[in-house]
């Protein structure tokens, strides 16, 4: 029988904000509600192949993969299979930006404009397109981990094969575009552009190339040997099929050659979408996490960095409801929020992928899949995984 611990507040939004008990996941509980979770999954086309990870206080609770990876092949995923991450990506960017705070190099309220001189003369850009002049207040390099950015517009820029693969002339038509809001008066999430302009930021202080720096200062210290952003020929012999559903039938969905996500080339190192990665290798990042920025005896971030990451940084006003945005993750903010413990904070790819962290219970939890008819933070398949582990604590 499993007890049930008293845990020591340690303060911050994020780590165990209350002075509450700690409860402990029932494996065998567990276990059942994941299977029945990935069978259902499976019985219903709504994916090819699926991995799951649950783990707690310094133990692997749970981690079993499901399905194909190419049902033509009849191989089951394993640990090493590659996932595409699509925006998977972001807290691994928001680690990156918080590593140079940490160090001093940066800071949060930093406007984009010192590193990126373009940003300094942007302008709001109506849906309609007119021009609405320059904006009061720049955008800083919080705003754009945060979504308070304006800079939501991607939709509207278009590119040819060639400037796809040049960063410098995404983020100056990014600059083009404009915002679509003053900065930090309202939300809206990017769904690249804030964080490619991030990336963008560190290969400027840092004079490396983006992926270069991930691979130095995340990658190698956190044991991910499969994560990049440009797959060789050996990890797409290892990718997973990308499923769509016709007529509630699975069927394979197309992808482009040299990309990761939808057509931008690898090239580009996309900030915001452009990774792949493995189970294997995003549950070491994500037990980074829950050990506030360290392992296996390494120091990623400071604790500090972590509870500033995992605190809400976006005001009720702007944001209502049970969760809000802190630092390249959402928090949940209230007890409403099915599943998953106030400061629990994680995200979601549009393929599917999806993470938390609950310091509460000192948990983190990683599912992995690629379809492109259920994703996002909403996707059902995620919050049934949410509910699986939920249902197994007592």
């Amino acid at each position: 029988m499993y007890s049930i611990h008293r845990r020591q507040n340690t303060g911050g939004t994020g780590f165990c904000p209350n002075d509450t008990y700690m409860k402990l996941l029932d494996k065998n509980s567990l276990a059942e509600n994941i299977e029945q979770i990935a069978r259902y999954d499976l019985d219903n086309h709504n994916l090819f192949g699926s991995s799951y990870f649950v783990y707690q206080n310094g133990e692997i609770m749970y981690k079993k993969h499901f399905g194909y990876v190419d049902e033509a092949a009849n191989e089951c995923p394993d640990d090493n299979t590659v996932y595409r991450l699509a925006s998977m990506t972001k807290p691994i960017t928001a680690v990156a930006i918080m590593i140079l705070v940490d160090r001093g190099i940066i800071s949060l309220d930093d406007t984009v404009s010192k590193y990126l001189p373009g940003f300094k003369d942007v302008h709001i850009i109506s849906n309609d397109g007119i021009d609405l002049g320059r904006v009061k207040s720049e955008v800083t390099i919080k705003h754009c981990l945060t979504h308070t950015s304006g800079l939501n517009r991607e939709n509207s820029v278009t590119f040819t094969g060639s400037e796809k693969k040049s960063n410098d002339e995404i983020i100056r038509r990014f600059i083009e575009a404009g915002l679509a809001f003053e900065p930090f008066t309202q939300q809206a999430y990017s769904g690249y552009a804030a964080f490619q302009v991030l990336g963008a930021v560190v290969k400027s202080v840092t004079g490396q190339g983006y992926g270069e720096f991930l691979k130095k200062e995340i990658f190698d210290p956190c044991d991910m040997c499969d994560t990049t952003f440009s797959p060789t020929k050996e990890h797409l012999a290892r990718i997973m099929t990308m499923h769509s559903k016709v007529n509630d039938i699975s069927v394979v969905s197309e992808t482009c050659p040299g990309c990761v996500f939808e057509r931008i080339p690898y090239e580009q190192e996309l900030a915001g979408a452009g990774l792949v990665s493995t189970l294997k290798d995003y549950s070491n990042f994500a037990k980074m996490l829950l050990n506030k920025g360290e392992i296996n005896g390494r120091r990623i971030l400071s604790e500090q960095a972590i509870r500033e990451m995992s605190t809400p940084q976006v005001p009720k006003e702007i944001m209502p409801g049970n969760e809000r945005w802190g630092l390249g993750v959402r928090v949940v903010v209230e007890e409403a929020y099915p599943s998953l413990s106030v400061g629990s904070f994680g995200w979601s790819g549009a393929y599917g992928s999806h993470f938390w962290i609950d310091p509460e219970n000192n948990i983190c939890a990683v599912f992995m899949k690629n379809s492109r008819v259920d994703g996002g933070s909403g996707n059902a398949s995620a919050r049934r995984f949410e509910k699986a582990v939920s249902d197994a604590l007592i």
